[in-house]
């Protein structure tokens, strides 16, 4: 069991961090009461935060290798679960999960309950018995449960590998996070941002590993604990006179269904979906006339160019003109993806209102049966790829026992409770808000939050609203709201000083830097002792060791921030392909390796081939971003609940190879025996 003495000192001390946060808290607050400017409350926020987890970092710093993997396996199980919720409630928790509730309604809680259950499974199948093993990563446990050949040397690089292609994936959408906040916050460039909040993760993963990243995630959860409560507090006592956001929730949802439905009959609204709908059609029939439609298409443009030109027009009409023209699609291919992708952006605008209560809406019953199906595969590989997900699973090789690994994952469930049933809360909150106040609003007199947020990244704006019927009043219909700023605009939708904005903002990055922290350090640790020290240099000293992690840890984070900058996708969309990965290639192996005394290497080697390419080819084969179609969906499922396939099929190939082949030896029946004993 955990030291008392040493949990008490932990306590003591993070009582007085957070006594000191909230004093900084009221200092700002005071500050912009007093006139202080908005963009330096924004400065202090992020620098501040960042000049913290960096001083952790510094004063964490360790060179020893059980510190740097493990954090000396000394973490008590209370701060271990604080630790843990940190690293679990990433960029796509905190910044995007309620956007996506936002958006998609009932059918956005599967993101909730998969991530949710995984736990469940962690606690009951994977984390107690990685902790009685006692090693340091994923690869080390796979490599002694399935021996043969080369001393289990190949699925230990295969383990390592696909830990890096899953942490990797994951990572780019925290540094994504990183970029959107810091760019909103300190008016930098997102490019600049990202790689600023990259300067924090490194000073914490680079100078002490496992240790000084467990004190910062502690740290960060409390900031995510307050930066989230407090506006979503607030909206609940704004609009239902219950400051208990979870309590709450039931009377905000009937006041937003009562909504809803004067919306869903209101002439306006007809009105903007109908222009909506013939966009559409003519998407259509641009699409079936290809190629001839795109050679048309670019025709006209230069001609506007031209007649611009030459017609005396205003030089804001010759920039339109010369814009159009440019952002017009290079070839006919290209074209079919853009307008394919407008048509559908056009149909969802022109569809009613639906109900934010109503789970699968669609047309028909087949369409609302495909919305059913999809939404329990996707809570399935929520489940199953957080039950393998190489960095949330190491953090339980850090606590002193068993005992208290298994103590850590219901802390860890508590801590990330709190959080979690709070976000369908914000979500209903927030969309009752912008419902009743923005729409309906005139044109002239649209929120500052609207125009800060449309300004971020004018190639992809966050914020669209357009005058679609030309009659001065925002109809919902015209409102287009990327999930990903929801969060973090909610303080200046709701009303609440600007230093609740930058207190959301730092919450964000606490969110995506725990996580990043985490990610980095599990890639790095892959590629060190994994693949250098377990494989290639088994003689390499210890210092040698920390410092090729160290050095792996700077380049993997400076690829990632690279990839983020990019900006390949959405958060939630990056997020969910890691969990099909990680469920489709780890799964399967960790727990038959668990639970199965005839699983073999071989066997295991099969089985993660199996499943992630399995994964890997329905992602690449469904996905348009990916240059598949989605008419190749095998039953209408989802790119991004790939894992559904990946998962069953690991396993059938891993039981297959294994029952075809040797049975594990004696040593290795005992060792899952010793695993499996209480």
């Amino acid at each position: 069991m955990a030291d008392k003495a040493y949990t008490r000192q932990l306590t003591r001390y993070y009582l007085l961090y957070t006594a000191g946060f909230i004093l900084f808290l009221a200092a700002l607050a005071i500050l912009e009461k007093e006139g202080f400017p908005r963009t330096w409350i924004g400065y202090l926020f992020i620098f501040s935060t960042i000049v913290l987890y960096a001083g952790i970092g510094v004063i964490s710093r360790t060179a020893d290798v059980s510190e740097y993997y493990v954090a000396g396996r000394r973490v008590p199980a209370v701060f271990n679960g604080m630790a843990t919720a940190a690293d679990w409630i990433s960029a796509a928790s905190f910044i995007s999960l309620a956007g996506g509730l936002y958006l998609q309604g009932f059918d956005g809680l599967a993101y909730i309950m998969g991530w949710t259950g995984g736990y469940v499974l962690v606690a009951l199948l994977i984390a107690p018995y990685l902790r009685r093993f006692g090693q340091y990563t994923i690869p080390d446990f796979l490599a002694a449960r399935y021996p043969g050949r080369y001393n289990g040397n190949v699925i230990r690089i295969l383990a390592a590998l696909a830990t890096i292609v899953i942490s990797f994936t994951y990572v780019v959408a925290q540094i994504y996070g990183v970029g959107l906040i810091t760019s909103r916050f300190t008016g930098i460039d997102f490019s600049i941002g990202i790689f600023l909040g990259l300067a924090s993760i490194l000073v914490c993963s680079f100078l002490g590993g496992m240790r000084a990243i467990t004190w910062t995630q502690i740290a960060q959860y409390i900031i995510i604990l307050v930066a989230y409560m407090i506006p979503v507090v607030w909206l609940a006592a704004k609009h239902t006179a219950v400051p208990v956001p979870q309590i709450a929730y039931g009377k905000a949802l009937a006041k937003l269904s009562e909504r809803e439905a004067v919306l869903a009959v209101d002439p306006a609204e007809e009105e903007v979906r109908a222009v909506f709908r013939k966009r559409a059609d003519d998407s259509d029939a641009r699409l079936a006339g290809l190629p001839h439609s795109w050679e048309d298409g670019r025709l006209q443009a230069q001609r506007r160019v031209e007649a611009a030109k030459t017609g005396n027009a205003s030089l804001l009409d010759i920039r339109a003109a010369s814009r159009a023209l440019a952002s017009y699609p290079k070839d006919s291919a290209e074209a079919q993806r853009v307008w394919t992708e407008e048509r559908a952006a056009d149909l969802a605008r022109a569809a009613p209102v639906t109900p934010h209560v109503q789970p699968f809406p669609g047309p028909d019953k087949a369409s609302s049966d495909i919305r059913r199906n999809n939404f329990l595969a996707l809570v399935l590989c929520l489940m199953m790829g957080t039950a393998a997900l190489p960095h949330v699973l190491v953090r339980y090789y850090t606590t002193p026992s068993v005992a208290e690994a298994r103590s850590s994952v219901f802390w860890t469930l508590l801590f990330i409770m709190l959080i979690y049933t709070a976000v369908p809360a914000l979500a209903v909150l927030v969309k009752y808000d912008i419902y009743s106040s923005l729409v309906g609003s005139d044109f002239t007199k649209l929120p500052a939050w609207v125009s800060y947020w449309a300004s971020i990244d004018r190639l992809h704006p966050l914020v669209q609203i357009t005058d679609i019927n030309g009659d001065g009043i925002v109809q919902l219909a015209e409102i287009a709201l990327d999930g990903d700023m929801v969060v973090l605009a909610t303080p200046e939708i709701a009303g609440l000083p600007y230093v609740v904005s930058g207190l959301i903002a730092a919450g964000g990055l606490a969110a995506a830097l725990s996580t990043a922290d985490g990610l980095l350090l599990t890639i790095s640790n892959a590629l060190s002792h994994d693949v250098y020290y377990k494989t290639l240099d088994p003689k390499a000293s210890t210092q040698k060791r920390v410092t090729i992690s160290k050095l792996l840890l700077l380049v993997v984070a400076l690829v990632a921030a690279y990839a983020a900058s990019l900006k390949p996708g959405d958060i939630l969309s990056l997020v969910g392909a890691a969990f099909s990965l990680a469920a489709s290639t780890l799964f399967p192996a960790l727990v038959a390796g668990v639970f199965w005394r005839r699983a073999n290497q071989p066997g295991a080697i099969a089985g993660m081939l199996t499943g992630f390419a399995v994964c890997a080819f329905y992602m690449l084969h469904t996905n348009p971003a990916l240059g598949g179609s989605a008419a190749g969906q095998w039953l209408h499922i989802a790119p991004i609940s790939a894992g559904v396939f990946g998962v069953p099929a690991g396993f059938a190939a891993l039981a297959l190879v294994s029952l075809l082949t040797n049975a594990p030896d004696e040593r290795i029946q005992a060792f899952i025996d010793q695993l499996r004993t209480p």
